[in-house]
């Protein structure tokens, strides 16, 4: 009989306090893959994701992934469940999430590969530069200029304007700034992609797309997906407080994003686009 994951696992640790220790139980948030299939209404299956994720939703999120990808949205989906297929051992069953379509598996290019996802970075399906130019453009230069003193106080106003995290201490944050550093929107979520999303879906529906003449700050690292939304949103700016992976670099100076990071106190590494910062 298969065993479902729950959400937490507890383990084992030895606590170091001073120079005593002592044995006790913790609990880690649980990270297992879950396979996601799809089965079209004349029977046609195909593994189209696997993403690392904390069990638990998990019908949701096979759902919201196929609709973020524009792949199937809620009228397109006849059903979700668990798979139960014989060529599954019993422990992948509550890993592996079937959707079974009303119509045809859609045709496209992306389906031609897996799609490689992550608990740290949400969907990596479109991780190639390549894919990019298919439907971004580099940003323009354009009349955002950004002043050392303006770059290091986004840190301390995005911080104040957490409030989920003042309360919590685990959520990540998005903070969208004017030219001139004043803070125009805020989001919060315990994935740092999903704030970036709520912060881009807030502009879209406001009709504030492209944010030519904005900057975006993270309270964390900035991933390849960070700057791929940034990059879709026509954002020429994104700074955070840790560092960029090398493809979010390699992104940034492909497309003329301004990527800066380490924003603590008053410095700063800028990994691409310093001719929008203006230094005396």
């Amino acid at each position: 009989m298969s065993t479902r994951p729950g959400p937490t696992t507890r383990v084992r640790i030895m606590e170091l306090s001073g120079s005593t220790t002592r044995e006790r139980r913790d609990y880690l948030a649980t990270e297992e893959p879950l396979e996601i299939r799809l089965t079209a209404a004349d029977g046609t299956r195909k593994t189209m994701a696997i993403t690392m994720r904390t069990p638990g939703h998990d019908f949701e999120l096979a759902a919201g992934f196929l609709h973020g990808e524009g792949l199937a949205g809620p009228g397109d989906i006849a059903a979700i469940a668990y798979c139960t297929d014989e060529d599954l051992p019993p422990e992948a069953r509550y890993n592996t999430v079937t959707v079974r379509l009303r119509g045809p598996i859609p045709d496209l290019p992306a389906l031609d590969r897996h799609f490689l996802t992550s608990s740290a970075c949400g969907v990596c399906g479109s991780a190639s530069l390549e894919a990019l130019h298919d439907r971004c453009k580099p940003v323009p230069r354009g009349r955002l200029d950004l002043t050392p003193e303006l770059l290091y106080g986004l840190p301390d106003a995005l911080r104040a304007a957490q409030g989920g995290f003042g309360k919590t201490g685990s959520l990540h944050a998005a903070g969208l700034f004017s030219a001139t550093g004043t803070l125009v929107a805020v989001r919060e979520d315990v994935g740092r992609h999903n704030a970036v999303d709520k912060l881009v879906g807030w502009a879209g529906l406001n009709e504030r797309l492209p944010l030519a003449e904005h900057v975006l700050m993270v309270s964390g690292r900035t991933s390849y997906e960070i700057m791929q939304k940034a990059l879709a949103a026509g954002i020429p700016a994104v700074c955070a407080v840790s560092a960029p992976s090398s493809l979010a670099v390699e992104l940034a100076r492909e497309f003329g994003i301004t990527l800066v990071g380490f924003l603590r106190g008053e410095r700063c590494n800028v990994y691409a686009g310093s001719e929008r910062i203006l230094v005396e």
